[in-house]
């Protein structure tokens, strides 16, 4: 039997999903080598489909409009009509999204291939801060995550530490308010082209995201910065002789945002450095094999190690 893909597409009503799903189909050729495309409708938002136009390469626009309704026997009942090649669902975003990727049956033959989210980027850091867990219920199993409406005030960097403290695989696009995308590099506050880089307290939560998306561009370089060492005696923490964790608690948007952002460090006297201690730490990364990365990542190779007084403020931010 041949695979049925499922495209998932979540977000907040009003955040571009039913723009997404005409223009992926309308105008990117999508369905030119389909003969039936199945798109499920969960919430009615202000932009309709436009049932003619999607008719002509043969999408028909199916409503489910309870989520009670939305189970396996509606979707069966749904795929014995039109019998897809494809399906696209425009999920509602108050819905609960985790269950489609744990228990869920779909159809026989249907797969879930993708997940999209679109994001209004006017309104992300208040729904963040009065809506975390809906959010990021929308996000956290997103294979690529659209912010639309941007302008030039758009704190892309922020937007982008939010989403990877929770989804670090995730693919992020920024779309202007015209449809272009703006595939410009943020600037980082410190030179990446010198051979050593000392890096703030400001500057850590940064530094910390990009180098662990972007550990090729750091081999080599030799990096300063004050450090929260991680490195318990006991309990299931207790980590390899001759590594520790250097680090430092960062908040994204608020406190219960609050995560660790550390490094592995291997350095053969790690057994002297107290679990908790704050030390300046000068190192040179290389990206390597590492376990705990499941694959390549910045390793930190400590030149040296002294003391430092705890800094008056034991968090760090990303604005």
């Amino acid at each position: 039997m041949q695979e049925i893909p499922i495209y998932l597409f979540t977000g907040f009503m009003d955040s571009g999903k039913t723009t997404l799903v005409q223009e992926t189909l309308l105008e990117n050729g999508f369905g030119d080598e389909m003969s039936s495309i199945l798109i499920i409708a969960c919430e009615d938002g202000d932009e309709e489909y436009d049932t003619e136009k999607l008719s002509s390469i043969g999408a028909k626009v199916e409503f489910i409009e309870e989520e009670e309704n939305f189970t396996t026997e509606t979707l069966d009942k749904l795929n014995e009509k039109h019998m897809p090649d494809a399906v696209f669902i425009e999920y509602n975003g108050t819905w609960e999204v985790g269950k489609l990727f744990d228990d869920f049956k779909w159809p026989v033959g249907w797969a879930l291939v993708q997940t999209l989210t679109t994001v209004d980027s006017t309104t992300f850091e208040m729904y963040m801060l009065n809506m975390r867990a809906m959010m990021q219920e929308n996000m956290f199993k997103s294979d690529c995550i659209i912010f639309n409406r941007c302008t030039d005030k758009t704190n892309k960097a922020k937007f982008r530490a939010t989403v990877k403290a929770f989804n670090r695989p995730a693919q992020l696009v920024y779309e202007r308010a015209d449809g272009t995308i703006d595939d410009k590099e943020d600037e980082l506050p410190f030179d990446i082209t010198k051979d050593e880089i000392e890096i703030s307290d400001a500057d850590y939560a940064l530094w910390f995201m990009d180098c662990m998306e972007n550990a090729k561009k750091y081999d080599g370089k030799i990096v300063s910065f004050r450090a929260l060492v991680y490195n318990p005696t006991e309990g299931k923490g207790i980590l390899k002789p001759g590594t520790f964790v250097p680090g430092r608690f960062a908040m994204t948007c608020c406190v219960e945002d609050i995560q660790f952002l550390g490094m592995k460090a291997k350095y053969p006297d790690s057994g002297n450095l107290m679990h908790k201690s704050w030390i300046d730490l000068k190192a040179r990364i290389k990206n390597e094999f590492a376990k705990e990365y499941k694959g390549k990542g910045p390793v930190l190779y400590p030149i040296s190690i002294t003391p430092a007084e705890k800094p008056e403020d034991e968090l760090v931010y990303f604005a």
